[in-house]
């Protein structure tokens, strides 16, 4: 099939930038990009690139590049769908909270309706592309839910899993290390291969079938989340034993068979794909009964949860067992430099945890807005939203965060942080000045000369 349209249903953090890519590549191919939330839809249509609803380097030139011409933003989903030839599904797949599964498995109530509109829209042959993460064989359910319209037309499934990071998407969309293509028809994985190839290799291009596919990219993020959790529980035993983990990590990483990547120690992992989809693996064990594999898996998200608590609890044990009416500023709530996203951020659990001991909390970040600040505490219904306005300031300047504060929690490694006037800052803070580095950016004997009192992680 030569696809000469194509429609992706959500305009998210996988969507929107990958689309942009796909457009700017393929020309010839006009790519609508389509949603439900007519805001986020505006905001992409927004004549201000510095409003685009994803921060992303390089995304708002490509934006610039081929909106208008061969990339289009639209809330008119029937439409787009019924005159293209293939439609990519990138709609959120979050944890279930509620019913069965609750707390690990995947909602696919969003992939389900998707699959359910496309059935009722589409009067021609289509391609659909998987490109949330889901469970394995979900491809079976939309399959299932598609071939039973009783219209006659074929739907070709197939299963082509994102492998990027935020805050590098751009570059891991233009400089893949592989594009992974799942599925049961020759003919429909070569039309997406075809879209692929206008700018990747076709030895960089895997052909799976459908199950192994989207098995691929759980099992890639459950790794990458492995590593961090096995250097964060290896820093806490640095702290103990005199070693250094940045020390320990270079030495280990120089190994070629273990590699320097994800060995940076850290307050814990955030994001919307580690989490999700280690908790996704671990529900389809148990559904199988296999409980070890199950426990292994498990044990890499309890690492992490442990990791978080206990940097709060030392920040609350070095102010002298109690952080009441005290202060605490936080520097960074996006989950990773370079992005806006704050899901699953360890800022949100660390603020939450100094909340519940009644510490008054300013934060300041570069990207995230303060009504996302304040959304991101509320979901948790830990406390009202008026009592989160009340303790909770959100700042847009990092010197007004941290006037007056007791301490300085570090909680994204947004590059800046590292080139402030920390003398000025130290003069602003209350004495003794703690500074507790949860990403370890900042030049130890540095700040300790200026007068801190400074605690990193695993050293």
């Amino acid at each position: 099939m030569k696809v000469k349209n194509i429609c992706c249903i959500g305009a998210g953090y996988v969507g929107g930038p990958t689309m942009a890519v796909i457009a700017q590549k393929n020309p010839e191919i006009k790519v609508t990009i389509v949603d439900i939330n007519e805001e986020r839809i505006n905001a992409w249509n927004d004549s201000d690139l510095s409003k685009l609803p994803i921060y992303e380097p390089g995304l708002a030139e490509i934006i610039k590049d081929t909106r208008g011409k061969n990339l289009f933003f639209s809330t008119e989903i029937d439409e787009a769908i019924d005159r293209s030839e293939m439609i990519f599904i990138s709609v959120n797949t979050p944890t279930k909270t509620y019913g069965k599964g609750k707390g690990q498995a995947a909602d696919l109530k969003y992939i389900e309706l998707c699959a359910r509109n496309i059935a009722k829209v589409a009067t021609t042959d289509k391609i659909v592309v998987e490109k949330s993460t889901l469970p394995v064989r979900t491809a079976e359910a939309v399959k299932s839910i598609l071939d039973n319209t009783g219209n006659g037309i074929n739907f070709h499934i197939l299963s082509n899993p994102e492998f990027l990071a935020e805050g590098t998407a751009i570059e891991d969309l233009l400089n893949p290390d592989r594009v992974l293509i799942g599925g049961e028809s020759e003919e429909a994985i070569d039309s997406l291969a075809m879209v692929y190839n206008s700018w990747v290799p076709e030895d960089q291009i895997l052909r799976t079938n459908i199950w192994s596919s989207e098995l691929s990219k759980l099992t890639a993020n459950a790794f990458l989340a492995q590593r961090v959790s096995s250097i964060n529980a290896i820093s806490e035993l640095c702290e103990h034993t005199e070693a250094n983990v940045d020390e320990v990590a270079r030495a280990i990483g120089m190994d070629s068979r273990i590699g320097p990547k994800f060995l940076k120690a850290s307050v814990g992992f955030g994001g919307s794909c580690f989490q999700k989809d280690i908790l996704s693996l671990v529900y389809i064990a148990r559904n199988y009964n296999l409980n070890e594999v199950a426990d292994y898996w498990e044990q890499v998200i309890i690492m992490n949860d442990h990791q978080k608590r206990r940097f709060s609890d030392n920040l609350i044990k070095t102010l002298y067992n109690t952080v009441s009416g005290k202060k605490i500023a936080l520097l960074g709530w996006a989950f990773k430099k370079d992005t806006n996203d704050t899901r699953e951020s360890a800022a949100i659990y660390v603020a939450d945890h100094l909340l519940n001991e009644q510490a008054q909390i300013s934060v300041y970040d570069p990207k995230v807005p303060k009504q996302k600040v304040y959304a991101d505490l509320n979901y948790l219904n830990t406390r009202s939203e008026k009592e989160n306005e009340t303790n909770v300031a959100v700042e847009n300047s990092p010197y007004d965060a941290i006037d007056g504060a007791h301490a300085i929690a570090i909680m994204t490694e947004w590059d800046e942080f590292r080139n402030y006037d920390w003398e000025e800052i130290y003069n602003k803070m209350k004495k003794p000045a703690f500074v507790f580095d949860g990403r370890n950016i900042l030049d130890k004997n540095k700040i300790n000369k200026i007068g801190f009192k400074y605690y990193s992680i695993g050293q």
